[in-house]
């Protein structure tokens, strides 16, 4: 039996985590689906997939072996689209993901762009305030702020932005502006909890990050919540640069004390596929990356073209 095919099948098993949904996605019967497996197993000697009556789970061996059979598959296709031409279109579908005021300010023109420029793709935005995990989400893409843990992913820094502090006019007027970070205590505070950035604020002190517990008198899960409530003069803010980069240069809202501001998160483009990306992922990561390093919300000093 052809190893390709049973690495095909194998695949398509622990993704669709059954055998029967998986011979619909291969379009062959069931009973061809299950013989591939478990000649494949009986090759490698280990078994791939914990069988029950309700579903199908990749063993230990079998999440290992998964990962080096997506690669492979991964690299013949890869091999395929360099045989049919180094420049042939993108075709197909994408899944991207980022999160969600970013993918709406930064990420969305991007595949707007992308979609306009290969007629004959198709593209699932995802932007979600939480980690993703693409592997086991099955996305194609992925833009993430902050330090990578993940060293599996293919990572390409683009930008970075910083924690700011920042409050409207009006609100500054009435209650003044804080000095120095322990003076936030006495002031009226919008936390925003998407992101995962914690409760605690951390600033950059002479003697060393310092974590400043706060008191949140208004919560609130999205970052477009708390920017409406600092442009309401409603108390003060800590956001992300990009946030509230428009407000800022527009007037509506003031930068207080960036000279605490902690150290950059940096903003990279993850993929999965190593350097076997089919054509419709490198184009989109070659189009995104470009995009995003001519911003100067991400990268300052840069002048869009």
């Amino acid at each position: 039996m052809d190893r390709f095919h049973q690495l095909q099948v194998y695949v398509a098993v622990a993704e669709e985590e059954g055998f029967a949904a998986a011979a619909r996605r291969l379009q062959l019967s069931p009973p061809a689906v299950t013989r591939a497996v478990a000649a494949l197993e009986d090759i490698l000697g280990v078994k791939l997939l914990d069988r029950t009556t309700r579903c199908v789970r990749v063993t230990e061996a079998g999440r290992r072996y998964l990962e080096d059979a997506r690669q492979i598959l991964a690299g013949m296709k890869a091999a395929d689209e360099a045989a049919a031409g180094i420049n042939a279109e993108p075709r197909g579908h994408l899944a991207v993901t980022a999160p969600v005021l970013f993918g709406r300010l930064f990420v969305m023109p991007g595949i707007i762009a992308y979609l306009e420029r290969f007629p004959a793709m198709a593209v699932d935005a995802i932007f979600l305030d939480r980690p993703v995990n693409l592997l086991e989400e099955g996305l194609d893409v992925g833009v993430r702020i902050g330090e990578l843990a993940d060293s599996s992913m293919r990572a390409l820094r683009v930008g970075g932005v910083r924690h700011v502090l920042v409050a409207a006019p009006a609100y500054l007027q009435r209650y003044g502006s804080p000095r120095v970070p322990a003076d936030l205590r006495e002031h009226t505070l919008i936390a925003p909890t998407a992101g995962g950035f914690g409760v605690g604020w951390r600033f950059a002190e002479a003697a060393g990050d310092h974590l400043l517990k706060i008191n949140a008198r208004l919560k609130v899960t999205s970052n477009d919540a708390a920017i409406t409530a600092a442009l309401a003069g409603f108390g003060i803010a800590r956001l992300l640069s990009y946030q509230v980069a428009e407000e800022v240069a527009a007037g509506r809202l003031r930068l207080l004390m960036p000279e605490y501001d902690p150290p950059q998160y940096p903003v990279h483009i993850l993929h999965r596929e190593g350097r076997h990306a089919p054509v419709r992922v490198r184009a989109f990561i070659d189009l995104m990356a470009e995009m995003l390093r001519a911003d100067g919300t991400l990268n300052p000093g840069t002048v869009a073209g």
